[in-house]
């Protein structure tokens, strides 16, 4: 990591104004990260058309579906305010298809599918009312009806059961017919059928393994009704994980496999990978549908991986072996989908924001057909994201550095940033050095974040990530802590303002961390996690047994889980936390946050808790951002005194100032 300037930008430091960190004007609010930025995803391209999602904070996160032409241009399929979403395994993902004329959807707000002519105007349901939730939709062609993974949550005596169906198209009506293919096991994903529609292939998995841990691919013949007439595990199984099955066009089945402790390319009925090499090529399934490679031709392979935390793009050329490395400016790429020669995918740089992208293989260049957004922001408020590596006690840890950036302000010479040391959600998950404009937010007001790959991220090989194995709360809580105390040593961080934030189980890290270690000194839960023993019985099914492998088997490790439950050893928590909770947050429920908060309440802690009836897990309004954003820049100028250019939400803080 380099160690130079970290007051960076295009005017030099005499032209500067000077203020505190923290105070600094900013181009980057929370108005642009809402009105004029949409969330891309599920990157398609169907009949030469391209589609893809598009979460709109300024329509109350909406998730619009956009179709692109290169004659016609763009438009919306769905009128506002149909959104398209799935709440399968609650994270959703897979949610569309497109073909002979229609498109295939998950409607939000009943979570029934709905086709639709692409020349039409008026969806038609095609599943039954009722407790159903639906992914990884697939047009089965040959016999006329569509494939996918279906959840089942009519029997509340019990879990939700997974099943792969298959949906007759020509009878479906809002009572459509529905197949089961394959019951039995826990969980079910990726249905793809061969190109002459004679197997199937699908991956499954069991608890308490998450698909990052071990799952089965399965290849079943099928018959001339489309049943199942035998299936036969391929690849997988205990200790492995296997990612992404996906047929060539010559009917070839390929899938990605961490067997080698690096999630690689294979082919189905070989034992070697295509390109062996010391990178990942997936990435965790915490939604369906995603995609990491796909066809360009019969005879080459377009893909991404990650090394290092930078994820790049390459070649496989499926006769020879030989690889080709693409030059792209871009450092994170996702939803790769490849026909006639052309890959569609979101791409984002450390100064590009994300966008849906196209390569041409004939003529070997890319294109960008749409952005997250159109906010006119110069390239000199961006901070780049430094990779650095530092060590915790014997093992190295991973991240990336943002310095504060400002090409308007300085601070003074003597003083030295504030930190805020991000925490990814997950914890099976990871962060990248794409922009993030909800980093820069942060870093154009002075700033400097250290967004933390902790021990069980991804994107590292597979030992690297079983190292979170019985060791949550523990090893990601003593990797943020010392990658703190490295900037520190560095001199790039401000030893009495040190702060944390996370997400989800990135909020479980931030008050673990909070409760267990005296690094920091405030911090900002967002939907995070208080009490284990309550996340082990009360969450959805995919998550239902995650702790066993993160923590301990329930309820036998209960010890170790009030062991490592803030909220048990709260006496032990006295600096200032703030609290932002989605009402409806069916993954981590308010109850969570509550009780953390009335805690440090009674006991004279500042504490703030801000609250959104109509949200989630993870926040989609443009509303509930923009609090988000700005009351916690607030509780942070008044925990630690810094002046705000332009006043907050006016937030409240209990027991501030002796106050409740």
């Amino acid at each position: 990591m380099s160690t130079s300037d970290h007051k960076t930008g295009t005017t030099p430091d005499q032209a500067r104004k000077e203020a505190p960190y923290g105070s600094w004007p900013s181009e980057i609010n929370a108005e642009l990260l809402t009105a004029g930025n949409v969330r891309l995803s599920e990157a398609r391209q169907f009949d030469g058309k391209v589609y893809w999602l598009e979460s709109r904070p300024a329509e109350k996160g909406r998730s619009a579906l956009v179709e692109y032409d290169a004659q016609s241009g763009r438009r919306d399929l769905l009128p506002a305010p149909l959104s398209v979403r799935s709440k399968a395994h609650e994270y959703g993902g897979g949610v569309y298809t497109v073909g002979n004329g229609q498109v295939f959807f998950v409607l939000a707000a009943d979570q029934r599918i709905y086709r639709m002519p692409l020349d039409g105007e008026v969806p038609e349901p095609i599943t039954p009312e009722g407790p159903y939730h639906y992914a990884d939709l697939q047009l089965d062609l040959r016999r006329n009806r569509l494939l996918c993974v279906q959840e089942d949550k009519s029997d509340e005596t019990r879990e939700a059961v997974a099943r792969l169906v298959a949906i007759d198209l020509a009878a479906a009506e809002s009572n459509g017919e529905i197949t089961v293919l394959a019951e039995g096991a826990d969980f079910y994903s990726n249905p793809a059928l061969s190109p002459d529609g004679l197997e199937l292939s699908y991956l499954q998995w069991n608890h308490p393994d998450m698909p990052w841990d071990a799952t089965e691919l399965m290849l079943a013949e099928l018959d001339e009704k489309g049943a199942i007439a035998k299936a036969r595990q391929i690849a997988g199984g205990k200790n492995e994980s296997v990612f992404q099955p996906q047929w060539s066009p010559c009917g070839e089945l390929f899938y990605v496999s961490d067997r080698s402790n690096w999630w690689n390319i294979y082919r189905a009925g070989s034992e070697s990978p295509l390109w062996e090499c010391a990178a990942e090529f997936a990435t965790p399934q915490w939604v369906f549908g995603m995609s990491t490679y796909g066809f360009l031709n019969p005879q080459t392979i377009f893909c991404t991986y990650t090394q290092d935390g930078i994820w790049k793009l390459a070649l496989i050329d499926l006769q020879n072996g030989q690889v080709k490395a693409l030059q792209h400016p871009g450092c994170d790429f996702e939803s790769i989908n490849c026909a006639q020669n052309r890959a569609v995918f979101i791409a984002s740089g450390s100064t590009d924001f994300p966008s849906v992208s196209l390569y041409d293989g004939d003529s070997d260049a890319f294109s960008v057909i749409a952005s997250s957004s159109a906010a006119p922001v110069e390239p000199s408020w961006f901070s780049r994201a430094q990779p650095i590596a530092y060590q915790k006690d014997g093992r190295e840890v991973y991240g990336f550095y943002y310095p504060p950036c400002n090409p308007e302000f300085t601070a003074p010479a003597e003083e030295k940033p504030p930190l805020i040391v991000f925490g990814h959600g997950g914890p099976t998950g990871a962060t990248s050095a794409g922009l993030n404009l909800k980093v820069q937010y942060w870093t154009s007001r002075g700033f400097a974040i250290l967004d933390v790959n902790y021990s069980g991220s991804t994107g590292y090989g597979r030992e690297y990530r079983d190292r979170l194995k019985d060791t949550w709360g523990v090893l990601d809580v003593e990797d943020v802590c010392a990658g703190a105390e490295y900037l520190v040593q560095q001199g790039l961080a401000d030893p009495d303002r040190l702060l944390i934030k996370g997400g989800s189980a990135g909020g479980y890290t931030v008050l673990a961390a909070l409760t267990f270690h005296n690094t920091f000194s405030a911090g900002a839960s967002h939907y995070g996690i208080g009490d284990l023993t309550t996340l082990a019985q009360d969450t959805h099914k995919f998550e239902s047994r995650y702790l066993d492998k993160l923590v301990g088997p329930w309820p036998r490790a209960e010890a170790t889980y009030r062991e490592r439950s803030p909220i048990n050893h709260i006496e032990q928590l006295g600096c200032p936390v703030i609290f932002f909770q989605g009402m409806e947050d069916k993954v981590v429920p308010p109850n969570q946050a509550e009780t953390m908060v009335n805690a440090l309440r009674e006991r004279g802690v500042p504490v703030s808790y801000i609250t959104f009836e109509e949200e989630g897990h993870g926040f989609r309004a443009a509303s509930s951002i923009k609090m988000a954003l700005d009351g916690e820049l607030e509780f942070y100028s008044r925990i630690f005194n810094f002046p705000l250019p332009v006043a907050g939400p006016g937030i409240h803080i209990d027991n501030l100032d002796g106050k409740r």
